[in-house]
């Protein structure tokens, strides 16, 4: 495993509005092309990757060659909350 620098800004992938602790899934970008990814709820596990192998995935999220790993999690989820209600 890559040794994970201290000094890293770390970016919540998570809704702009959304609050509470979590967990959401972090990621930092260091030198020599690496991605850090970790879970806030578990942030001394850190998985690092090449950008190469990150944009790839995000690339495969995009197109959905992921979506079988969540069929049937749609009707888990609570309800999006409406816009304009408060």
């Amino acid at each position: 495993m890559a040794d994970v620098p201290a000094d890293l800004d770390w970016v919540r992938a998570a809704p702009e509005d959304a609050t509470g602790p979590g967990p959401w899934i972090e990621l930092a970008f260091s030198e020599n092309d690496l991605v850090h990814i970790r879970e806030t709820g578990d942030p001394e596990n850190v998985v690092t990757t090449t950008r190469r192998k990150w944009d790839a995935f995000v690339l495969g999220v995009r197109a959905g060659e992921f979506d079988h790993f969540v069929e049937g999690l749609e009707d888990e989820r609570p309800p999006a909350p409406a816009e304009g209600r408060s």
